[in-house]
């Protein structure tokens, strides 16, 4: 379940990746790159995983990924079907410490920018008005000459440096065992956490037997237990509740369904089992979420 090591391109006159995306779906597996990543979900739903972080994904996101940090997007279900309408949008811009020149973020003048670097390995959601600057300033460059786009690609960085609307996704645990997650470029591996991603989002709903996905992978369930937390710092039970959370959230927001029906289609059998995980994972109890987040007609 190690993630895949992605040796990113980068054209000749450039020293940094900044590219648009349009697919019917995000297909990039389980992976990390050595290089800081800025990506912004334009268009399309579904699921992502950063490091041992699990939660919906929806158009206008906005993350900054830090050096190795192993992560996915994956759609909802709906965008895998076949000569199917929907469609995935996306910004996302590669750089790393020498793009601007060997040093330079050690400049005096570049301190806050490199603690922004340094507190991009929790993985952070940008929020409130600086999203909606910087998503305007990812837009520009797709017009602008190389070294325009290098200046802009450092206001963007100065800007998110200076702003307090950044939110950390990863947990500390995580962050200070993350060299041992990303310490592997092993296909097998990748394979594996592909079939255990895949096989959660498309059974989450029903109830999972941990024996069937480690049979999948020809493991022992003892094994595949102490593998999984070992690479997510998560155990297996957890991760499929914060899915389960995740889209009882989803539909909480949409007021189509009791929360009791809400309960059972995100798979929980229990209805009282529903509430103290939803309780733990968002702090709040459903009415309340679905109150605080529902908008008024």
């Amino acid at each position: 379940m190690k993630p895949q090591l992605h040796k990113l391109p980068l054209i000749s006159d450039t020293s940094f990746l900044y590219k648009k995306m349009q697919c019917q779906y995000f297909d990039k597996p389980w992976h990390f790159h050595e290089e800081y990543e800025l990506v912004h979900i334009e268009q399309s739903r579904g699921t992502k995983f950063i490091g041992d972080h699990v939660s919906l994904f929806q158009e206008g996101e906005l993350i900054l990924i830090g050096s190795n940090i192993p992560h996915l997007f994956r759609n909802d279900e709906e965008y895998y079907k076949k000569n199917g309408k929907l469609q995935a949008y996306s910004i996302f811009v590669h750089f790393n410490e020498d793009s601007f020149g060997k040093g330079f973020f050690h400049l005096p003048e570049m301190k806050m920018v490199r603690k922004l670097l340094e507190n991009s390995a929790f993985a952070l959601q940008v929020q409130g008005k600086i999203r909606k600057c910087i998503i305007t300033k990812l837009h520009e460059i797709s017009d602008q000459q190389p070294a325009q786009r290098l200046l802009s690609l450092l206001e963007i960085l100065i800007r998110l440096s200076e702003s307090k609307e950044l939110k950390p996704l990863l947990s500390n645990g995580f962050v200070a065992g993350s060299k041992a997650i990303s310490n592997s470029n092993n296909s097998k591996d990748t394979d594996r956490i592909h079939k255990v991603f895949e096989f959660i989002m498309k059974n989450y709903k029903h109830e999972i037997y941990l024996q069937e996905i480690a049979s999948m992978l020809n493991m022992s369930t003892v094994s595949f237990s102490r593998y999984f937390k070992h690479h997510t710092r998560k155990t297996f039970s957890e991760y499929v509740t914060e899915i389960r959370i995740s889209h009882a959230c989803s539909m909480l927001m949409q007021d189509n369904e009791s929360i009791s029906q809400i309960s059972y289609s995100s798979g929980f059998e229990n209805l009282s089992n529903f509430y103290r995980h939803f309780r733990k994972i968002t702090g709040i109890i459903p009415k309340d979420y679905r109150k605080r987040f529902l908008k008024s007609d």
